[in-house]
C-alpha cells in the first residue's frame, strides 16, 4: 500500500458519503400551491384540463371574416368586394350571421361568427383605403383567396377537454405554469418546499451590520448555505449564531428543529475540534464525524436528530472555512434537498476544459478547484484558476462557475491538460 492509501484509508469516498447521506432523505409531503410559486417545484399528480382550449373557434389576426367560398373564383386582378356588416372584437361574440356577400371585421382572438369558415387578414383587403374613406362605409374589397379554415384557430386545437396537460414527477417550469394559467387553474398539488434551518457557531462570529471588533469576523457562512438553499428550491431559515458553550449551542438547535425539515450547521466538526457542538447533536440524535478523500471540504458530520414531537431529521455538519462550507453543500446538500423535492437526485452536469493554470494534488484527495469557464476563440472550453485555492478564500468562489477535478490518484494537471469540471454555473456568454 503506498503513502498516499494508508494515509487515507480510514477516509470516506465522496461517494460513499453521498451515499451515507442520500440514503436519510425521502420525498416530502404533497400541497397545493398558488401558480406563481410553483416555479422549480415537482408536479405531485396528473393535471387533466376541464375545458378546450381555445374554448370557441377563433381569429388567429386581425382582418374580416368571411365565406371562403366567396374568393374561390376570384381573379387576383380582380378585386371582391364584400359588404361589411359590422366589427367584433376579442372578448364579445357576434350576433351577426354571414351571408354569401358580406363581411365582418374581427380582431385577434374574437369567436368566429355564424356563417364564416375563414379570415382574411387586413393586410389583403383595402382596409387602409377605407379608413380613408371613413368608418361608415360598408364596402371593404378583398385581393387575396382563402381556404376554408384560413387564420382560423379551432376550439380545442392547443388543449381538448379531459387531456392530460401536465404530467406527475414533471419540474415545473414558466411554460407549463401557463398552461395550467389557460385552464383555469390557480393552485397545483405539488411536493412541498423543504424547510432547511442553518446556523454557525463560534465565539469569533459577529452578525452583519453589527460593529466589528479586534478578533472577530462576520458571519458568511450562514448567508452563503442560506443563499444555495435558496437557489436548490428549498425555503432558508437562519437561527442566530451561537457561542462555544452547550447552553448557546443546545438553545440554537432547540430553534432550529421547530419545522424544520434538515438542519445545517457550519463549524466544529473537525475532529479535535471544540467538542461542545458534538455533545450537544448527540444528545438530540445520533451524529457520526467524518473525514472524506476530497480538498477542501475533508471534516465533515452527518446524524439524525429526534425533534420533541418524534420527527426524525437529518443534519448536515459542514466545516467552518467559507470555501469549504460551499464545497461540502454543493457536494451532499444539493441533491439531497432535490430529493425531499420530488426529483431524481442528478449531479451537476460536467464538461471538459483546457486548463489555464495547473492543479496539483499534493496528499491523494480529490481536488475541487475553484475555476472559471470560458470559451476561447477556437471554440474550445478553457478553465482557468480563480485565485487561492486557500479554503478561507471566499471571492474565489465568487468569481468561479466550475469545479475544476483532479482525481486521487493523479498528483498533478498541467497546463494545456484537459480536466473534467463540475459546473456549479452555466452562465451565457459561455456558449
Amino acid at each position: 500500500m503506498d503513502k498516499k492509501n494508508h494515509y487515507h484509508q480510514d477516509m470516506l469516498s465522496v461517494e460513499e458519503a453521498r451515499k451515507k447521506i442520500l440514503g436519510n432523505f425521502t420525498r416530502l409531503s404533497v400541497e397545493s400551491t398558488p401558480i406563481l410559486k410553483c416555479l422549480g417545484m415537482t408536479l405531485a399528480k396528473d393535471i387533466i384540463s376541464p375545458i378546450n382550449v381555445p374554448p370557441l373557434n377563433n381569429s388567429a389576426m386581425d382582418g374580416y371574416a368571411i365565406i371562403s367560398l366567396d374568393t374561390k373564383n376570384k381573379i387576383l386582378t380582380n378585386l371582391l368586394e364584400l359588404e361589411v356588416i359590422g366589427t367584433v372584437a376579442a372578448g364579445e361574440i357576434s350576433d351577426k350571421t354571414i351571408q354569401s356577400g358580406q363581411a365582418l371585421r374581427i380582431m385577434t382572438g374574437a369567436p368566429i361568427p355564424s356563417g364564416s369558415d375563414a379570415v382574411v387578414p387586413f393586410e389583403k383587403t383595402d382596409e387602409q383605403k377605407r379608413k380613408l374613406r371613413g368608418s361608415s362605409d360598408r364596402k371593404i374589397s378583398i385581393m387575396a383567396k382563402v381556404d376554408s379554415g384560413e387564420n382560423i384557430r379551432f376550439k380545442g386545437e392547443d388543449i381538448f377537454a379531459g387531456a392530460t396537460v401536465l404530467h406527475k414527477n414533471k419540474i415545473i417550469r414558466p411554460a407549463d405554469i401557463g398552461v395550467a394559467a389557460s385552464i383555469g387553474l390557480t393552485h397545483l398539488p405539488v411536493i412541498r418546499r423543504p424547510v432547511i434551518a442553518i446556523f454557525s457557531t463560534g465565539n469569533e462570529l459577529v452578525e452583519p451590520g453589527n460593529k466589528l471588533n479586534e478578533g472577530k469576523i462576520y458571519n458568511s457562512n450562514a448567508f452563503t448555505i442560506a443563499s444555495m438553499v435558496s437557489s436548490y428550491g428549498g425555503l432558508p431559515k437562519i437561527i442566530d449564531t451561537a457561542e462555544d458553550s452547550f447552553q448557546s449551542v443546545n438553545e440554537a438547535l432547540s430553534m432550529a428543529m421547530i419545522d424544520a425539515d434538515m438542519v445545517v450547521t457550519s463549524a466544529g466538526v473537525s475532529k479535535g475540534d471544540y467538542d461542545v457542538v458534538k455533545d450537544v447533536l448527540e444528545k438530540k440524535g445520533e451524529i457520526s464525524l467524518w473525514s472524506v478523500r476530497m480538498r477542501p471540504a475533508k471534516p465533515l458530520a452527518f446524524g439524525v436528530l429526534n425533534s420533541p414531537e418524534g420527527k426524525k431529521i437529518p443534519h448536515l455538519g459542514l466545516p467552518g472555512n467559507p470555501v469549504s462550507a460551499m464545497v461540502a453543500f454543493i457536494q451532499f446538500g444539493r441533491q439531497a434537498i432535490g430529493i425531499m423535492m420530488g426529483r431524481i437526485p442528478l449531479p451537476n452536469p460536467k464538461l471538459t476544459a483546457i486548463l489555464d493554470d495547473p492543479i496539483t494534488n499534493f496528499d491523494g484527495r480529490r481536488v475541487y478547484a475553484r475555476v472559471y469557464v470560458y470559451k476561447s476563440d477556437g471554440g474550445d472550453y478553457r478553465a482557468r484558476i480563480t485565485g487561492s485555492q486557500s479554503s478561507g478564500v471566499l471571492t474565489s468562489m465568487a468569481v468561479a462557475n466550475g469545479l475544476g477535478i483532479c482525481p486521487e490518484d493523479i498528483d498533478r494537471i498541467n497546463i494545456g491538460e484537459k480536466i473534467q469540471v463540475e459546473m456549479i454555473d452555466w452562465p451565457e456568454e459561455i456558449f
